[in-house]
């Protein structure tokens, strides 16, 4: 079976036989199921009037277990987004009902988000959506294989993961 990848990196053999490009068999498919899981996430979240960025505060919350609460200060080190950002991020939530602010108990000058109710329906809503639409994407592949490209691309990503800083 061929696919686009492949008529590419033949094309840049035909043009270029004095490059490698080999990585591009792999990487350029990494790249294009990218755009292709970005449309299945926007998918999945606009079914339950959530954005990306939404999903991601929301679920936070959710896999920190009861009470489903942190800091802001956790909230930004688990989504990788400034803090003037993340302030606009929590405001906006805040102001749809699926997060609150609350005082934080072990600092007086601090707060924590919480999801609400609402907020957790969304975000397992929304989850649920989203796994069904990347099982789909999937579909083609055994449990075994899916097991060994999922060891396969944590040997890739997790260099990135452990950086310090």
């Amino acid at each position: 079976m061929e696919d686009e990848v492949d008529r590419l990196v033949a094309a840049w053999r035909r043009e270029r036989p004095d490059l490698d490009v080999e990585p591009l068999e792999v990487l350029s498919r990494v790249s294009r199921l990218a755009r292709h899981l970005d449309r299945a996430r926007r998918l999945a979240f606009s079914e339950h009037h959530l954005e990306p960025w939404e999903f991601d505060v929301l679920t936070s919350l959710r896999r920190a277990g009861a009470p489903y609460q942190l800091s802001p200060g956790q909230l930004l080190t688990q989504t990788l987004v400034t803090s003037g950002t993340m302030t606009n991020r929590i405001d906006r939530l805040a102001k749809k009902g699926l997060v609150e602010r609350l005082p934080d108990p072990s600092d007086r000058r601090g707060v924590l988000v919480r999801l609400t109710e609402e907020g957790q329906d969304r975000a397992d809503q929304a989850l649920a959506g989203l796994l069904k639409q990347e099982r789909a994407i999937l579909a083609e592949l055994s449990r075994g294989q899916r097991g060994e490209l999922a060891g396969l691309l944590r040997q890739l990503t997790a260099p990135f993961d452990n950086i310090p800083g």
